[in-house]
């Protein structure tokens, strides 16, 4: 990082809301030196209210700022993210401006959606109208399990489902190692529980197109009117609706964030590490082990992972993303890639071998004319 806080210098400290282009939107702590120097809380919130030009939560009493990033830090290659701690310097109150001086040591870090400090995901699915897809919905959980972040699931459009059908999802889940909460943002159901899990904690919403992440977000974040889609009836899919990176201030003090709009997570583990990114395997991995350390789980002998259990086929599948994954990372650097990426049906991806681009590679005049001349210098020896 770039240096240590010396905290009793009363220096001013935010968290990066969003960011566009050169520019960041920082929410101040109000409890820092400027609450001491300005007097309480509520004085400094009304002080500030007046002369900021950025909008201030109605939920919350903490000032904005629109920031810049001081040059030095774009010297030593210091990146500022969404979620990120950091101490302002010169605070332009009248302006509502300021400069970002130093960033904090992060506790964690996304790269896909780019965001730190992120203390747990938020899966949201639906029941129906998009259809739960169990392929889907597995693909999105390892993806989530790789973070090593807590993972919350959540099922919306519960009142489209009977009883029973919910009770069948949520034991089927559980043989995965999930505890679904069932929800309806349409008829406000279970959204208080939502809420709950969500206190004082920066979190993230993902989960396919067309679910309700949007219309979630509005219910929980009040006056935040994010633009909803409808769901395609062609292909049963949502309209991608979200466009960056945000985080949003909950009443709760936590911190949401919205991320772009996405059919299909990439995987970009390493095979040996999948296996771990499903409760299944870990559970069987936690009482007993495979003869061969660097057992795939696949066809090996003496394998504790290989059995009968539901998401076996997905393993399968996953395992060859990653294998194809790892054999493009190795042969990033070879300009005559033996594969190249292809994006199928669904939003999916796949590695296919490409053509040998030397053999179609058509010789320059400059290497013909060389040739030549070689050849008529060997007929006069």
């Amino acid at each position: 990082m770039t240096g240590k806080v010396d905290f009793a210098t009363g220096q001013l400290l935010g968290t990066v809301l969003a960011v566009q282009a050169n520019f960041y939107q920082v929410q101040l702590d109000v409890k820092d030196t400027e609450t001491r120097r300005h007097g309480d809380t509520e004085d400094l919130s009304q002080t500030l209210s007046a002369s900021l030009p950025l909008p201030i939560s109605a939920s919350s009493a903490s000032p904005m700022l629109l920031c810049t990033r001081r040059t030095r830090l774009k010297k030593i290659g210091q990146q500022v993210m969404v979620g990120d701690r950091v101490v302002i310097e010169e605070p332009d109150w009248a302006g509502g401006r300021g400069a970002i001086a130093d960033v904090l040591p992060r506790q964690t870090q996304l790269d896909r959606p780019p965001i730190a400090n992120v203390n747990q995901i938020l899966l949201v699915f639906a029941v129906a109208d998009p259809p739960l897809e169990p392929y889907q919905l597995s693909r999105f959980l390892v993806k989530a399990e790789s973070t090593d972040l807590d993972v919350v699931l959540c099922l919306n459009k519960s009142d489209l489902v009977s009883p029973q059908e919910q009770q069948q999802i949520s034991d089927r889940l559980g043989a995965w190692g999930y505890q679904p909460l069932f929800i309806s943002v349409k008829n406000t159901i279970n959204i208080d529980q939502i809420s709950e899990y969500l206190n004082h904690k920066i979190t993230v919403i993902a989960g396919p197109s067309g679910v309700g992440k949007s219309s979630l977000i509005n219910t929980l974040v009040p006056n935040v009117n994010l633009r909803v889609g409808e769901v395609s009836g062609k292909l049963a899919r949502g309209r991608h609706t979200t466009r960056h990176v945000e985080l949003f201030e909950l009443p709760s003090k936590g911190l949401l964030a919205d991320t772009p709009g996405f059919n299909q997570p990439d995987l970009d583990c390493t095979p040996e590490e999948l296996v771990y990114y499903f409760p299944e395997t870990r559970e069987r991995l936690a009482v007993g082990s495979c003869r061969f350390s660097d057992c795939l789980h696949r066809d090996e002998p003496d394998c504790v992972v290989r059995g009968d259990w539901e998401r076996y086929q997905h393993y399968l599948e996953f395992l060859d993303d990653a294998i194809a994954y790892q054999t493009h990372r190795h042969q990033q650097a070879d300009p005559e890639s033996t594969l190249k990426l292809k994006t199928k049906g669904k939003g999916q991806t796949q590695y296919e071998p490409k053509l040998e681009s030397k053999k179609y590679r058509r010789v320059a005049r400059k290497t013909q004319l060389q040739a030549l001349q070689d050849l008529y210098q060997d007929s006069e020896e």
